[in-house]
């Protein structure tokens, strides 16, 4: 008489165990992945944005003083478009436009808390970024933003 083979339920627990595990380790670096991503893309839109203002200041002697994130950058008097759409931040809230037409500055909140930033920014009390990432050094914690600006101010 043959026997018949079944697994016993503590091989099929270690199997859904280590497959939990594997399916935990892999979404874990996706999440990142995609927060690595973002960030890189909120980078990008920044000097996007950053170049033409500066073609603006070229042509105008100034940089305007509002940004409308979504609509077009363009001369109202003579209709020359600078960027056709001002890009938007991808999840969190639009990305903060100062300026009072001599200088400007560019602010975006990152997600990525391993974020080494190249210089500390204050957060602008219009611009409420709750994120925390780690000063450079790594000693303490500074609100998580990104910024550009003018050549003529610093960030």
């Amino acid at each position: 008489m043959k026997q018949k083979k079944f697994f016993t339920l503590i091989e099929v627990l270690i199997v859904i165990i280590l497959v939990g595990s594997l399916t935990g380790m892999i979404t874990g670096n996706f999440l990142n992945s995609l927060k690595k991503a973002r960030d890189a893309r909120r980078k990008s839109d920044l000097e996007q944005i950053k170049k033409a203002l500066e073609l603006y200041y070229e042509d105008k002697g100034g940089y305007p003083q509002t940004l409308t994130f979504g609509s077009e950058l363009k001369d109202p008097a003579t209709g020359k478009i600078y960027m056709s759409r001002l890009p938007t931040d991808p999840i969190s809230p639009d990305y903060f436009y100062q300026s009072d037409g001599t200088y400007f500055r560019i602010y975006a909140c990152l997600e990525n808390d391993q974020q080494v930033l190249p210089y500390e920014v204050s957060s602008p009390s219009q611009f409420n970024c709750q994120r925390r990432c780690k000063a450079p050094g790594g000693s303490r914690e500074v609100n998580c933003i990104w910024g550009l600006s003018s050549d003529n101010v610093n960030p």
